[in-house]
């Protein structure tokens, strides 16, 4: 459940000059899918920028070849799996990789250096769940009809042997496009637990993530696509690369 606030803050007129282009997200509240141990059920979330679409293949090649540590075969083993950028042809060499399509195969330190390097960071997981919970029309989108079903339709459709570029579908409220159905995302604190705020080796974390309990305490058991998110950031690991795992960057705004 989500309460959008309006005008809070000033936002700028215009998005931050480069690309991936930012649009700014409105503060609000944030119900995490797992209630705090403090017994709060909101989150407040400050206003960002976020990314509309996720960081494409022609702009992590930018990257890498500004950066060489951060080229396929410079990487330390310690910051990316043998699975890092393995769709591309070469260090610098997209081969089939089409350039607008999202880069996958980046781990959580290679993301959040590319973020770094365009002088933004990693969304939040709260920030990230706020933006993606936005509907068509509305900054709430449970408000609209047909809003949690289709989201998991997105959430659970089979990955296309060749994934779709970026921008080809219809934003949300805020301006965001593919938050649901193209790849999953990197958030800068994936590895904490929504319930305990301790590593994903909590137990508590892993009776919730693979055992019929998983609902008890949920803010919203009905809401299955969040429990599928909440599970897979509970198996990454920091240097894990995966075929359907990309990232955006955001970006904070000062009031």
């Amino acid at each position: 459940m989500l309460f959008a606030s309006t005008g809070a803050y000033g936002f700028q007129s215009v998005p931050p000059v480069g690309e991936p282009e930012m649009v700014p997200i409105e503060a609000g509240f944030y119900s995490p899918l797992y209630i705090s141990p403090d017994g709060e059920q909101e989150e407040w979330v400050a206003p960002f920028f976020l990314d509309i679409d996720p960081v494409t293949n022609a702009q992590f090649l930018d990257f890498v070849v500004s950066n060489p540590r951060w080229l396929r075969s410079s990487l330390s083993p310690l910051f990316g799996e043998a699975s890092y950028l393995s769709h591309w042809a070469g260090d610098t060499d997209l081969g089939l990789a089409h350039p607008d399509q999202p880069v996958i195969n980046v781990s959580w330190f290679a993301a959040k250096a590319y973020a770094r390097w365009k002088g933004n960071r990693l969304p939040t997981i709260a920030e990230w769940e706020y933006a993606a919970s936005a509907g068509k029309l509305s900054p709430i989108g449970t408000d609209e009809e047909g809003f949690r079903s289709r989201i998991l339709n997105l959430t659970t459709q089979p990955q296309p042997s060749s994934l779709p570029v970026v921008g080809s579908s219809t934003p949300n409220y805020w301006g965001v496009r593919d938050l649901h159905g193209l790849v999953w995302e990197w958030v800068s604190d994936f590895n904490s637990a929504l319930v305990t705020g301790e590593s994903r080796a909590d137990a508590s974390l892993e009776r919730k993530l693979f055992c019929g309990a998983g609902v008890v305490g949920a803010s919203d058991f009905t809401d299955y696509a969040a429990f599928m998110r909440f599970a897979f950031r509970g198996s990454l690991s920091a240097s894990y690369g995966g075929s359907n795992l990309g990232f955006r960057t955001a970006k904070s705004i000062s009031p």
